[in-house]
């Protein structure tokens, strides 16, 4: 049997370029993307992609999909799901797309899952590094009205349906879950594989299934924003530093325990 596996996967700006290049636009409550800087797949989820892949490589038959949400996809940025060896590529661009909320994303999701469906697995990045919010994968647990285990750090297919390793504090659970479920991938589960000279040329030869709303049965009135964003700015550092110094370290540490309880901090 084979086991239908939809993988989340977000377009993001890279997060790894320097502060000096990250600019917004105030005034249009927008992040400005940076000249010569091209944007990336979302980094957990693409720990996401790699536990669908480890299924397959453990024995387990399975087809594995990229669904995506946005606006202006850079195709060879998305490919790079295909090239690591994911079997198709969904995408939902629409320009009406840039500023949705997680609740609108939420419902475009669930409808493109529901239209592509029925999936066995859905798994998706514990957040996504743009917004890090992390609310998408539990709301759409609850659109669909599956069960969700979240920051899955190992799984593996079995009788009773999936056997997954869950991350918590002092360790983690062990949880078996019936199939279809919702999961969601933490970073613990290992570092993403690099594409394969191989996996690159098969991606270059596949064509992506492009969705617009309207082939989703939605419009724009169906993404009315439940989150109102009211301002986005990059915060300024106003912090001034006092050096105490003192003979030794004895009296430097008296004179800063002074020095604070002036200011009421002890």
């Amino acid at each position: 049997m084979t086991i239908r596996i939809a993988v989340l996967a977000k377009q993001v700006p890279d997060p790894e370029i320097p502060p000096s290049q990250f600019n917004i636009d105030e005034s249009a409550k927008s992040i400005i993307p940076p000249n010569g800087v091209p944007p990336v797949v979302n980094g957990f989820d693409l720990n996401a992609v790699e536990g669908a892949l480890q299924l397959r490589d453990s024995g387990a038959e399975v087809e594995i999909s990229i669904i995506s949400v946005g606006a202006e996809f850079v195709m060879d940025v998305m490919k790079k799901t295909l090239a690591m060896g994911a079997d198709r590529l969904i995408l939902v661009d629409d320009h009406n797309l840039d500023k949705i909320d997680a609740a609108a994303t939420v419902k475009i999701l669930s409808a493109a899952i529901n239209k592509d469906g029925p999936f066995d697995l859905i798994i998706g990045g514990r957040q996504a590094s743009d917004w890090d919010q992390a609310h998408v994968i539990i709301g759409l647990a609850e659109a669909l009205k599956l069960p969700l285990v979240s920051l899955v750090q190992k799984l593996q297919i079995n009788e009773y349906g999936i056997s997954l390793h869950r991350v918590v504090p002092d360790g983690y659970q062990v949880i078996n879950s019936k199939m279809p479920a919702v999961l969601t991938i933490t970073n613990e589960l290992g570092e993403p594989r690099y594409p394969n000279l191989r996996g690159i040329m098969q991606a270059s030869k596949k064509i992506p299934d492009v969705l617009s709303l309207a082939d989703l049965g939605l419009s724009a009135e169906d993404l009315v924003p439940k989150l109102e964003l009211s301002k986005l700015y990059v915060p300024e550092s106003n912090r001034q530093v006092e050096i105490v110094n003192g003979d030794d370290d004895a009296d430097s540490g008296k004179k800063l325990a002074l020095r604070m309880r002036e200011e009421k901090l002890i």
